[in-house]
């Protein structure tokens, strides 16, 4: 018996291997909902998947939240896709942005490239036509009688701009060669100016400058008629409410990734030459007020 209780004592004071038990699971982190950036499709879809990537890419290493780039189909649905919320930030023309801040409360104009300050338009003819380059608004009367093609309905410097220096001219929709065209980008105008289905086009002037320097024009066929005078143009617009999921210092931070793009660092050298720009600069609200007296004007706005 002594034995038995003794053996007992023993095994009761003998220490016990722990028991592996299975880790409390940790609490899984909130998902950071990703930030959603798009553009207006005024250029091929193949530059701007380009672009428009690299810049998601730069702006997730800098911010430290997911950036996404989402196409979409038109400049129409650009302003809808940022007003329900589908999209926080849009590369905007100067018109697409005062209509996307006129229909989504707390939007806001932000960023532009050093060259959007004072942008421009440029008409062009294919050499047959038998235009000839002028040198003010008064030459577009050459127009009159002449088939031409404008960009996308919705663009500022593919259409509202020029028709806006058109209507100085005395030029009228009416009075070209049978309905105007409308290509959809700058980069089909050049194509259709140059293949002489339309005698004549206008585009904006980085899209213009770039094809050429990169030898995509054939220039023996396409001659520059006219540039018009200076005007703000492309922004980028953001949605009111990204500092309530991204917190107080997302804008700023943002704005600091934009403005200290440099030139040195090929990465982001990339992202400066496929935007055409030299650099990034801030830009505000009333800066487009012109555009949109002119776009009330003729019928954009109402």
């Amino acid at each position: 018996m002594s034995l038995i209780l003794a053996g007992w004592v023993l095994a009761a004071c003998t220490p016990q291997a722990p028991t592996q038990s299975q880790p409390a699971s940790a609490p899984e982190a909130e998902e950071v909902r990703p930030f959603v950036i798009s553009a207006i499709p005024d250029q091929d879809p193949e530059k701007l998947n380009r672009l428009y990537g690299s810049i998601a890419t730069y702006l997730s290493e800098k911010l430290g939240v997911p950036v996404e780039y989402k196409p979409v189909t038109d400049y129409t649905a650009s302003v809808t896709a940022l007003k329900v919320g589908d999209l926080d930030m849009v590369w905007f023309g100067g018109l697409t942005g005062v209509q996307a801040r006129l229909q989504v409360p707390g939007a806001q104009a932000i960023l532009q490239r050093d060259i959007d300050a004072e942008f421009h338009s440029v008409f062009i003819a294919n050499v047959n036509s038998g235009l000839t380059p002028f040198e003010d608004t008064s030459g577009l009367a050459q127009l009159k009688g002449r088939t031409f093609t404008f960009g996308s309905e919705s663009s500022t410097s593919g259409r509202l701009m020029p028709q806006y220096f058109l209507k100085e001219a005395g030029v009228s929709l009416e009075d070209f060669q049978g309905e105007a065209g409308f290509s959809g980008s700058h980069d089909k105008t050049i194509q259709l100016v140059e293949a002489g289905t339309y005698q004549a086009g206008v585009l904006n002037e980085q899209v213009w400058k770039t094809r050429t320097q990169n030898n995509e024009v054939d220039l023996t066929r396409v001659i520059v008629l006219w540039t018009t005078p200076a005007y703000y143009d492309y922004h980028w617009v953001i949605r009111g409410d990204v500092a309530a999921r991204y917190g107080d210092d997302f804008l700023p931070k943002l704005k600091e990734a934009f403005l200290t793009l440099d030139a040195s660092d090929p990465q982001q050298k990339e992202i400066l030459d496929l935007f055409g720009a030299g650099k990034f600069i801030e830009t505000q609200d009333s800066n487009y007020a012109e555009i949109e007296e002119i776009a009330r004007e003729l019928g954009k706005i109402r």
